[in-house]
């Protein structure tokens, strides 16, 4: 296959030996660099030794092993995915040291997380005592809340409980812990900690992967976290430097989740790290990059598209009038095309982006009123939305861990059994002998349904039929009379079947087990951000993607710029999302804003247009007007 590569990107292909910083702006085609060069290392470098290839989303690392088909062996020579996932791999294969010891269970949701909390607290004297004194139950939720968080902060800062401080925030964090691994589970901090906690206790592991994999290359270290930028430290040791990182500080948003940009210059500073700077868009018209500019005055860019583009403004008399007046700009351009857009313009190549889902729920009602094919990527995981699917989840995470308290006391409960955990564990040994005592207590077709389901798997530890379980429940929604709910089952059912064919493609003839199927599902390997249709997507979600046409929705003060940005450093990190969101746009870009917006509590509120279209060159903003945001 021969590439065209810019002098720039040659450089950094042909890189040998020794630590690189590479500082890559929107379109400037890292994901080419970093393939290439792997590529090369690949071919042209002597001896038995691996590649690991970092990227920050699955969406990066499926586009990565996509341009790397070709190459021989590529999946035995290279690993290529998220941190989350090499540490899962880590852990399930040399965590014993650390108490893992087979692929653990992972607690990916929030309200999975959240409650076990609330069953340790419950369980624990001081800590029920603790929780009680507050006497009302939204204040005590919100005190879960912000012990879950705190939890969280400290496994991404690499805290064990006994180096906290505070008492409480001590023993809140073991008895989360307790809770966590009495189910047999982690959750994702867990991955990050526990394998720092292997690499440092047991150098002899971090040095198997240090000789294992000779170069090591990641991509958005803008992104990176403490927890993360240490594994990756704990994982070179003092003599492993063949590292290459990938980043740029302009697209750092992610900051209100732990990461900081700051581990850019920390990696050039500790690794000696040699830095070059890829200037070129190589994929947005000029109107597109002089907009990004005006968002950000130090974003330099040297080589660019002699295309053109253009830029919208959409303003409505309120939301739905606002959803409307997007929809049919995209209309017309489906219907006229554009002389800036080459082939016609299909509902796949037009992206609907908001600052938060909210931005984006009068245009889905919209959307649904013309009867248009659309997908939304508005958080990592996908919830399912049908009860069926939700117990037939939960029926399967018991089934490769039987001692999992926390979804069977979910499951009993939802299925209003009388009988308590301890009835059940006293006649289960096993994931299928769970199932057969469930099943001699079912009380309708939905129950019987689920159960019927996964017995048609013909589950093993080391195979299983999960084709079989999609027919069995697809053939059953088939014949439900409602139809609100048959859609929403044959929906969810849409989903699994997507994951499970993206997983076979993940592991071709290698062996299937249902443990591996759930933690990839997890950790969001088998999501694929682009399906059919029109896509709606958060500006977080969309990172990474690119699309012929962008609309950015909601552009109003207190939504973007959101409210709660109120000091320097938010603000500049809402001009970062700004800057992420116009940069998905190869040729034309759009903002829209309401005029008036309905309130949760049913007032009418003026919206003020966001000081960034001011910015952007769209509008003159009247200083003498009060923002929603102040």
């Amino acid at each position: 296959m021969n590439i065209q590569l810019s002098k720039t990107q040659c450089r950094i292909v042909q890189h040998g030996e020794g630590p690189l910083l590479v500082v890559a702006g929107p379109g400037s085609g890292k994901t080419r660099v970093l393939t290439e060069r792997i590529r090369r290392l690949l071919n042209e470098d002597k001896g038995h030794f691996r590649i690991l290839a970092l990227t920050f989303t699955n969406k990066a690392a499926n586009e990565m092993k996509d341009r790397l088909s070709e190459t021989p062996n590529i999946d035995q020579r290279a690993f290529i995915g998220t941190l989350h996932s090499f540490c899962m791999e880590v852990l399930a294969n040399r965590g014993k040291p650390v108490g893992i010891e087979k692929l653990p269970s992972i607690f990916e949701s929030y309200q999975d997380r959240k409650q076990v909390l609330s069953q340790a607290v419950m369980e624990d004297p001081y800590l029920r005592h603790k929780l009680n004194i507050i006497l009302d139950a939204k204040s005590q939720d919100r005190r879960l809340n912000s012990w879950l968080d705190m939890i969280s902060a400290a496994k991404n800062n690499l805290y064990l409980p006994e180096m906290l401080d505070d008492e409480t925030e001590r023993q809140v964090y073991e008895a989360y812990n307790n809770g966590l691994r009495v189910s047999g589970a982690v959750d994702f901090d867990d991955l990050l900690l526990l394998t720092y906690r292997l690499f440092q206790e047991r150098p002899k592991i971090a040095d198997f992967y240090r000789r294992q994999y000779r170069y090591i290359c990641i991509d958005e270290g803008q992104d990176l976290n403490e927890a993360q930028y240490q594994v990756i430290r704990a994982l070179c040791g003092l003599e492993h430097r063949n590292v290459m990182i990938v980043g740029d500080k302009k697209q750092a948003i992610f900051v209100w989740n732990g990461a900081n940009p700051k581990y850019l210059d920390q990696f050039e500073q500790d690794f000696g790290a040699k830095k070059i700077f890829m200037n070129d868009n190589f994929r947005s018209s000029q109107v597109v990059v002089n907009v990004a500019k005006s968002l950000v005055s130090e974003y330099e860019v040297e080589g660019q598209l002699p295309i053109v583009g253009s830029i919208e403004l959409i303003e409505g008399m309120d939301e739905q009038h606002e959803a409307s007046l997007v929809l049919d700009y995209i209309q017309k351009l489906l219907n006229e095309g554009h002389r800036d857009v080459e082939g016609p313009i299909t509902l796949e190549r037009c992206a609907l982006l908001g600052r938060n889902r909210y931005a984006l729920s009068a245009v889905e009602d919209e959307l649904n009123k013309r009867q248009w094919p659309y997908y939304k990527q508005l958080s990592a995981q996908h919830e399912s939305e049908s009860d069926l699917i939700q117990d037939f989840e939960i029926g399967l995470r018991l089934v490769v861990n039987p001692f999992d308290r926390l979804h069977l006391s979910m499951l009993l409960k939802r299925w209003n059994m009388r009988e308590g955990i301890s009835y059940f564990n006293q006649r289960a040994d096993d994931g299928l002998s769970l199932l057969s005592a469930l099943k001699k207590r079912v009380s309708n077709d939905d129950q019987i349904a689920v159960i019927q389901a996964i017995e048609s798997m013909e589950w093993t530890e080391q195979n299983f039929k999960f084709i079989n379980a999609i027919k069995y429940l697809d053939d059953y929604a088939n014949n439900i009379i409602n139809q609100d709910e048959r859609a929403l089952i044959l929906e969810d059912i849409k989903i699994w079947q997507k994951h499970w064919d993206y997983y076979l493609r993940l592991q071709p003839g290698g062996s299937h087990t249902l443990t591996s199927f759930l933690g990839q599902v997890a950790l969001g390997t088998t999501q694929q951000p682009r399906q059919e249709g029109l896509a709606l997507l958060t500006v977080h979600s969309a990172k990474g993607l690119e699309f012929d046409v962008v609309v950015v929705m909601g552009m109003a003060e207190g939504t973007f710029p959101d409210y709660r940005a109120r000091n320097a450093a938010a603000l500049e990190e809402e001009k970062r999302d700004a800057f992420v969101a116009v940069t998905r746009s190869k040729r034309l870009l759009a903002f829209s804003y309401p005029k008036t917006k309905v309130m949760p509590w049913g007032s009418k509120r003026k919206q003020n247009p966001s000081i960034y279209l001011e910015t952007v060159g769209l509008i003159k903003h009247d200083k003498s007007k009060k923002t929603n945001a102040s």
